[in-house]
């Protein structure tokens, strides 16, 4: 038993070449789509004896015993005119195979071909599904791909079959993109319900988030507004709410005692916070009871600038590059009211963030008050990276710089009361000690709405044109 491949462009060259090469006893193994056309496998027993075809019966094809059905061959299976469709040629094979006579019938003698294209025929699926799905794959030009023999036999000459895994795959992400569409789709039905049954709840929330709240919050706090409520009534019920969700610790640095150090971000001005501070802490208890330390060894001139608030401000400044010089200068100064320690800003993705960190914490160092300096003019994602890479550490309340910055103030409100992070004091300039003040809640509310007032609402006289090039 032998096999060959045959090209063509299409199943009837194709044939035509198996037919021409092999003669009649030869039997089709397999057929692909390949690049250039049809691939088939054919089998036979023993080299052809001539490379003539003649399409009528043989003699002794016709000498046959009339009751005994053959093998049919592939003269007989295609023909001069022969059909193309790969599904008829199939059926007609195993129509013939059908007729094949078997050891159980010995009044039909069978010839070695027919034993050899049986055996060869037990391992094919010739079966109407299997038949379909050929043709089906063949109509859409996809490559077809039939394993004529068990996966032992056919290994050398198939490709790599596409895996379950790869198929699950694709599958889990459809699905997971269909239930992303209709999750969006069902979250518009309801906010259009929404929106017909309670309109002013609705156009609330809009300005809510307009002003700069988080969407959570402003959902969160229209749950609690009585519904029998106008619009006005409404705005202003949500502005106290607000006002009472913000937690404020009061003048805390300046009317307590110990060693308090400004953490945050680069360029929220925590070494002009600590000047200011500092002035205003010397102007109640005196300069001999304030005393100031940086530990910014990176920025260029920091100790400096530090140094030089500190002749104005007649205070002491100190200078530590480890935490243990940290620690001793702490000990040092353990006679002052209240020490003032300015850090590095790094940003929150920086990994010296972290190392700068514990240096409060590396067991000799005494307690260390911990507030974090953001500024009120940035983004709601960057407030909230910034306060989750402080959550090692404990920290007692947040400054917010730069207000006179500001065009929406609703952002770091958001974040405050949603991390539940007290605000001790807000600065809006670059005056030393003026532009500090202590934080209050209603004044916060009141500079958050005004300025969404001032600019966020769509004032009709402003020139909305957009600018082209």
């Amino acid at each position: 038993m032998k096999i060959r491949r045959f090209f063509g462009k299409d199943m009837r060259e194709a044939l035509s070449q198996v037919k021409a090469e092999l003669g009649s006893d030869a039997v089709i193994m397999s057929n692909r789509k390949v690049a250039d056309g049809i691939e088939l496998v054919a089998a036979y027993d023993k080299e052809p004896e001539a490379k003539l075809f003649t399409p009528k019966a043989s003699p002794q094809a016709a000498a046959k015993t009339p009751g005994q059905k053959a093998v049919p061959s592939l003269s007989e299976i295609i023909g001069d005119d022969g059909p193309d469709s790969l599904k008829a040629l199939l059926e007609k094979q195993h129509g013939g195979n059908n007729g094949v006579a078997s050891p159980a019938q010995p009044n039909q003698p069978m010839t070695a071909n027919a034993k050899h294209a049986n055996e060869i025929a037990s391992h094919l699926d010739f079966s109407e599904a299997f038949i379909d799905d050929v043709e089906a794959q063949q109509s859409s030009h996809e490559p077809v791909r039939q394993n004529a023999f068990p996966e032992h036999q056919a290994s050398s000459m198939d490709d790599t079959p596409v895996t379950q895994s790869a198929e699950l795959a694709q599958i889990k992400e459809e699905l997971a993109s269909l239930r992303d569409v209709l999750q969006y789709q069902v979250a518009d039905l309801m906010e259009a319900k929404n929106k017909r049954q309670k309109p002013v709840h609705q156009y609330l929330i809009t300005r809510l988030t307009d002003m700069g709240l988080s969407n959570a919050l402003a959902k969160q706090l229209i749950s609690y507004t009585p519904s029998h409520y106008n619009e006005r009534d409404a705005w202003v019920y949500l502005l106290n709410l607000l006002a009472n969700r913000i937690n404020v610790t009061g003048n805390d640095i300046l009317s307590a005692q110990g060693a308090v150090a400004l953490v945050g971000p680069t360029g929220t001005g925590k070494t002009t916070t600590v000047a200011k501070l500092a002035a205003r802490y010397a102007q109640k208890y005196g300069a001999e009871s304030v005393a100031m330390i940086t530990i910014d060894t990176y920025r260029i001139a920091a100790y400096e600038q530090l140094a030089t608030y500190g002749k104005i401000i007649g205070c002491t400044v100190r200078k530590a590059q480890t935490s243990e010089e940290l620690a001793d200068l702490l000990f040092q100064l353990r006679h002052k009211r209240l020490v003032l320690i300015d850090t590095a800003g790094f940003s929150q993705r920086d990994s010296r963030l972290i190392k700068q960190i514990r240096q409060f914490d590396n067991g000799q160092m005494p307690n260390v008050k911990k507030y974090l300096v953001a500024q009120a003019n940035t983004q709601y994602p960057a407030l909230q990276r910034i306060i989750q890479a402080y959550d090692d550490i404990e920290l007692s309340g947040c400054i917010f710089t730069k207000l006179d910055e500001c065009y929406s103030l609703g952002e770091v409100l958001s974040a405050a009361v949603e991390y539940q992070l007290p605000v001790s004091y807000v600065t809006d300039g670059q005056k030393v000690p003026e532009d500090i003040k202590i934080a209050e809640a209603k004044s916060l509310v009141s500079a958050a709405a005004k300025l969404y007032k001032k600019y966020g609402l769509n004032h009709t006289s402003g020139n909305n044109a957009i600018k082209t090039a």
